[in-house]
């Protein structure tokens, strides 16, 4: 008999004052024999119903109404007779040991179904197995019962003042319209037509972000390890993509030497087939980096997010697309919030938004619910007249990080033989309307070359 689960059930059973401390932590899976489960069940689905811990007495009763073998009903009636020997402790005291016993058994259960899962038993696969473990060490009781609004005052003022830690852009109208760079904890969106630059932005960011000392890991869906690190290249080493393979390994090695020198940062780039891996593939590697590498990425890069598959719903479910597109975009947020990063992804633009000249909202591919989950979401579209003057038009579609009416439009440099983007010059934003309902030549001209769209490669 275990002498804790016995004082927990004997604790439920007579003081309701640690009844209402402990019964949102306490679980049933938590108790080691169907005895203490069921007399638990029990005393949860009383408290639910009647707000208040049950007597020894209304316990047999709700025990008469359980469908139970006749060997468990009589090994559960032995321990209601043990509740009555109840003598009162220290409140402190028993929350805390229960507590303590809760995380023990929370890890305990974790490590028998993560060896379930090594095994092949059950439907999870062992991607799942660092959240599985992380979740069980992340039990505690959670004395916070709110924020008081009158009490809380000094509080509230110091977070109104709390500088917000922020990873930069290394382009100047995106510091602008973002105040400064993306949080952590965030999902940011760029969204495209098939070819127009989402690869290219996201690359170029990962670049900029490495020479600016942070820790980048850059997932692949669509191209290979090698043709994303040959844009990097491209970018860093400040030669024409096409050049390249016209280096002698020698220039080369100067080259990437100049780059060590430069940055603290580290890049890390890893491929999965397309619609293969979902948040539970990215879970695992990020653990076996941390674990082979001490490789902790400040910044986590997706191209894209259409095209990963979710750890939620099983490949082939029947489910929609907005279900679908939904649940991965969820739960890559919540990846970022678990590891504390900001992420980048992109989307595609749907068949209408392809031959639109002024992408929305309403463009997004597959499903609405992307926009919904998305911190900060832009289109990226292109032109013959912009393509000839090396440029490219950014259009904000949300932001939780500013005003996104205040700099609506506004265009940046592209160099797509060497895959980046650079600030232009002020003159060149002034022909691009920021205000609903302008007249101005440049945003007309934009708006009637509707079919020709530049792609990039």
């Amino acid at each position: 008999m275990s002498l804790t689960e016995l004082m927990i059930l004997k604790n439920l059973t007579h003081n309701e004052e640690y009844c209402r401390k402990v019964l949102p932590y306490v679980k049933s899976a938590y108790f080691s024999e169907d005895k203490y489960r069921t007399l638990y069940d029990i005393i949860d689905n009383y408290f639910e119903h009647y707000n208040n811990v049950p007597t020894t007495n209304a316990l047999r009763i709700s025990l008469d109404s359980v469908n139970i073998n006749d060997n468990l009903y009589g090994n559960v009636v032995s321990v209601v007779e043990v509740l009555d020997e109840y003598i009162k402790e220290d409140l402190e005291y028993v929350v805390n040991t229960t507590e303590d016993w809760c995380q023990e058994r929370a890890l305990y259960n974790a490590v028998l179904e993560s060896i379930s899962i090594i095994d092949g038993d059950g439907e999870k696969d062992k991607g799942q197995l660092p959240k599985i473990l992380s979740d069980a060490l992340a039990v505690s009781f959670d004395n916070n019962v709110g924020h008081n609004f009158i009490d809380d005052y000094k509080k509230r003022f110091d977070f109104y003042n709390e500088k917000e830690e922020k990873i930069p852009f290394h382009l100047d109208k995106f510091n602008k319209i973002t105040n400064g760079g993306v949080p952590r904890k965030t999902l940011n969106i760029a969204m495209a037509g098939t070819g127009v630059g989402k690869s290219l932005f996201m690359c170029d960011l990962a670049a900029s972000h490495m020479m600016g000392g942070y820790n980048v890991l850059y997932i692949t869906l669509e191209m290979s390890e090698e043709k994303i690190a040959e844009r990097v290249d491209a970018n860093l080493l400040d030669i024409p993509i096409h050049q390249l393979k016209e280096l002698s390994f020698d220039v080369y090695t100067k080259r990437i030497d100049r780059v060590k020198k430069k940055s603290t940062g580290r890049l890390i780039i890893k491929e999965y087939p397309t619609a293969s891996a979902s948040v539970s593939h990215f879970n695992h590697l990020l653990n076996e980096l941390w674990i082979k590498n001490t490789f902790k990425p400040d910044v986590i890069f997706i191209d894209y997010l259409n095209i990963c598959s979710s750890s939620r719903l099983k490949n082939g479910s029947n489910v929609n697309s907005y279900t679908l597109i939904k649940s991965i975009a969820e739960e890559v947020r919540g990846l970022a919030v678990e590891h504390n990063v900001p992420i980048f992804s992109a989307t595609q633009v749907n068949r209408q938004g392809f031959v639109s000249s002024d992408i929305g909202l309403e463009d997004t591919s597959e499903s609405f619910g992307l926009p919904a989950t998305a911190d900060l979401m832009f289109a990226l579209m292109s032109n013959d007249e912009l393509e000839q003057m090396n440029q490219i038009m950014v259009k904000q579609l949300k932001n939780r990080y500013n005003d996104p009416n205040v700099t609506k439009r506004f265009v940046v440099g592209i160099d797509k033989s060497k895959m980046r983007l650079y600030d232009v010059s002020d003159n060149a934003q002034l022909t691009i309307t920021n205000e609903k309902g302008s007249n101005d030549v440049a945003t007309k001209n934009f708006n009637k070359r509707i079919g020709n769209v530049e792609i990039v490669l």
